[in-house]
């Protein structure tokens, strides 16, 4: 009778311990807060965990994300390799993207990311040629030598084709998107109605590749 009694009790435990993994497993579902590539794309460092952010300069829905997906990079795992591409479907977006490569070509990225930002979204320059994207870099020590040498150089040009290749394999078709390992997309909607919400779906499909390892 202690036995069964003990077994009993048991049960009545260990239930709603398996009830609740099985709805933190569930917690966020395909199709509904991510969707899984029909064909997942290469990551850079196979050893690590691949996050991806996909944005847009004059997107202020990026802009107001900022803030938060750097938060959220300073303290990543260290299992974890972060990036971002500009995603780009019309001139301007172009135009922008060559401005993030530039800049990175010219190791001025880390200075010029974020007054980018704030020269588009809050200061209404749209940088929309080179005239006013040059200004801006000298604005910031950059010789505008160098800079026309970068914006116009193949290998910037190369990165942009690039970045637009990689923007369809992953099927981007808003910003910002996040991507997690080659394999899954994430984006703003109905499901996902906050940028937090975002984050804590990468962290979740970053917790279940790590398992899969």
């Amino acid at each position: 009778m202690i036995r069964r009694t003990l077994t009993i009790l048991s049960l009545v435990l260990v239930l709603p311990l398996e009830n609740s993994a099985s709805a933190q497993v569930e917690r966020f579902v395909d199709g509904t807060h991510y969707v899984t590539l029909e064909d997942p794309v290469n990551t850079r460092d196979s050893s690590k965990i691949e996050v991806i952010e996909a944005f847009w300069y004059g997107c202020p829905a990026c802009f107001r994300f900022e803030p938060l997906i750097e938060d959220w990079k300073a303290n990543a795992p260290i299992d974890v390799d972060f990036m971002r591409f500009p995603a780009m479907w019309n001139g301007l977006m172009n135009i922008h993207a060559r401005i993030y490569y530039t800049a990175q070509a010219l190791d001025a990225l880390d200075i010029l990311h974020e007054p980018v930002f704030n020269a588009i979204n809050l200061e209404g320059n749209r940088l929309q040629n080179e005239r006013q994207i040059g200004d801006l870099f000298a604005s910031h020590g950059i010789d505008r030598e160098e800079f026309s040498r970068a914006f116009n150089s193949f290998g910037v040009r190369t990165r942009v084709n690039q970045a637009e290749s990689r923007m369809r394999a992953y099927r981007i078709q808003s910003t910002p998107n996040m991507i997690v390992n080659g394999k899954y997309l994430i984006a703003n909607g109905p499901d996902v109605p906050t940028q937090q919400m975002m984050l804590d779906i990468v962290d979740f499909l970053v917790a279940r590749e790590r398992a899969a390892l």
